[in-house]
């Protein structure tokens, strides 16, 4: 039975990871984007392998308009995974209000949105997963990531809350909280800053985006049939 999952942030380092899990696994994918065009391209590229059908979908997720852009492109759906994100490291007094709008919609606002227009159709069938890749700052607060950590703080109240709301339906709502992932978002660090962060962290590493990856494909298998509302905190240990 075909199966579909659209993945926002898909041109991203945990975006690409859980798109090749779940291509193996048998889904056919929504792959949305908005500027890194040449990575989506090149995940399409691996994914030929599996067979399935793999649809990019351009959208900008941090204008309202974009949510219609994407659920104008999904005909079928099973799950949704919301990868798309961006961070902002810098204290908080020097934030400028757009930055701050702009983390708000990509992290909140957005998810919340295009899960509303896409819900239905799930609660219709009386199945469906939606997974929120949230982070360990909005468990435990970063400093110099302030906004970061209260637009993932909110995330997980959406899944907390959301989850009681549609469980009677057949539908999933979880979330996982990665700690520090070797991904491009990491850029911002220098080597020896990163060398220190892996001092902090108790399996001395970053994670690597397959290991988040692999808690989406488990999220939404049938192992975890009986598994919604919770933060699954993948950190190697770290701020536990």
């Amino acid at each position: 039975m075909e199966k579909y999952a659209l993945i926002t942030g898909a041109s991203g380092g945990i975006g690409r990871a859980v798109a090749r899990n779940l291509a193996k696994e048998g889904y056919f994918l929504y792959l949305h984007y908005h500027e890194n065009y040449e990575s989506i391209v090149q995940l399409l590229e691996e994914l030929q392998e599996y067979g399935g059908e793999y649809m990019p979908v351009k959208a900008d997720l941090s204008q309202s308009v974009g949510v219609e852009e994407l659920k104008r492109a999904i005909f079928s759906l099973d799950a949704i995974i919301h990868c798309s994100g961006s961070s902002h490291y810098g204290l908080f007094t020097d934030l400028a209000a757009e930055e701050l709008e702009k983390l708000i919609r990509l992290h909140v606002t957005t998810p919340m949105l295009l899960t509303k227009e896409l819900l239905p159709a799930m609660i219709g069938k009386k199945s469906g997963n939606i997974v929120l890749i949230s982070s360990i700052w909005g468990q435990t607060g970063g400093a110099c990531e302030v906004a970061y950590s209260a637009a993932k703080g909110a995330q997980i109240s959406f899944v907390k809350a959301l989850s009681k709301e549609v469980a009677l339906n057949g539908v999933r709502v979880n979330a996982i909280a990665p700690g520090a992932v070797n991904t491009p978002m990491m850029k911002d660090f220098n080597e020896n800053e990163i060398d220190m962060l892996k001092e902090e962290i108790p399996m001395g590493r970053l994670a690597e985006p397959i290991e988040i990856a692999n808690g989406v494909s488990f999220l939404l298998s049938n192992k975890s049939s009986y598994i919604t509302g919770q933060i699954i905190a993948i950190n190697g240990g770290w701020y536990t």
